[in-house]
């Protein structure tokens, strides 16, 4: 698992998800033009999702999910979630589960993925960000929640 990295986890999902949803015939939870509602989720994810990666460019940090951190960033989105960019992902899976009519496979395949998100990735990163910051992350993570 170590070599895939969250976007590919995404984009992997999402694949699979549209498969799904082309080759068995669903039953939708959420008509036309109510799933459209995903629309916004997609927008809002993948919004939140760059402008994290955005801000790591911009304060010249790692980005790379397996790498040693080299700055805590506590700024912009980081002020309200410690995981901006994951949240944005799982916003937008979500998006597009309602997309395809919010069908019971594609709400289980969103739940998988913020599972792997949460107990894999972050909990791995949380692990080397205290090692590596201490005192300053374990401060940073009592003022600020780890989804929202």
């Amino acid at each position: 698992m170590r070599i895939v990295l969250p976007p590919t986890l995404f984009v992997l999902f999402i694949i699979i998800m549209g498969a799904a949803w082309w080759q068995i015939e669903p039953s939708y939870s959420l008509a036309f033009p109510y799933n459209l509602i995903g629309l916004l989720f997609i927008a809002s994810g993948l919004i939140l999702a760059s402008s994290g990666k955005a801000l790591f460019r911009k304060l010249d940090t790692n980005i790379m999910t397996f790498d040693e951190p080299d700055k805590l960033v506590t700024e912009g989105a980081f002020k309200y979630t410690r995981n901006p960019m994951y949240l944005g992902l799982v916003g937008a899976m979500l998006g597009f589960s309602l997309l395809v009519g919010a069908t019971i496979l594609s709400m289980v395949l969103t739940v998988l993925f913020f599972l792997i998100i949460d107990r894999w990735y972050i909990a791995f990163e949380e692990r080397v960000m205290m090692r590596k910051f201490g005192k300053d992350y374990e401060t940073y993570c009592r003022k600020v929640r780890r989804w929202i």
